[in-house]
């Protein structure tokens, strides 16, 4: 199937002009163009997008993910170091898991004090 800017927009809820942008930085292989220059993406085009955006929103930068897809085009002969780039980057991610688990620790830690000082007022209130 062919889809539209306007339909990827709508399947992915990526922007037009996002879209646009990943195309330009070169993170997006696969944008083909009719003859009037309207681009044209098909299902592998989807796919791309959803692991564009699923590595973004964990932070790897764009000169990181044009180096994939770079050898990616290359072919097989570029798993490894295809590999070693998302392995580097889980390390990261499961860093940044592990900084946002202790964060979420001390929220909650704050959180349950919070709830004795309101218990412990509630209490002096009703004394009164």
């Amino acid at each position: 199937m062919v889809y539209t800017v306007k339909d990827i927009s709508a399947k992915t809820g990526i922007t037009a002009h996002t879209l646009r942008f990943y195309e330009k930085k070169g993170v997006l292989p696969y944008a083909r163009r009719t003859e009037n220059g309207i681009r044209m993406y098909d299902e592998s085009s989807i796919e791309w997008i959803e692991t564009i955006l699923a590595l973004r929103s964990t932070g790897i930068p764009l000169d990181e993910l044009k180096d994939y897809v770079e050898l990616y085009k290359e072919g097989d002969s570029t798993l490894l170091k295809r590999k070693e780039i998302l392995n580097n980057h889980k390390v990261k991610v499961e860093e940044q898991i592990k900084q946002l688990i202790n964060t979420l620790g001390r929220i909650n830690y704050k959180m349950a004090l919070f709830d004795v000082q309101l218990e412990q007022l509630e209490r002096s209130s009703c004394t009164l």
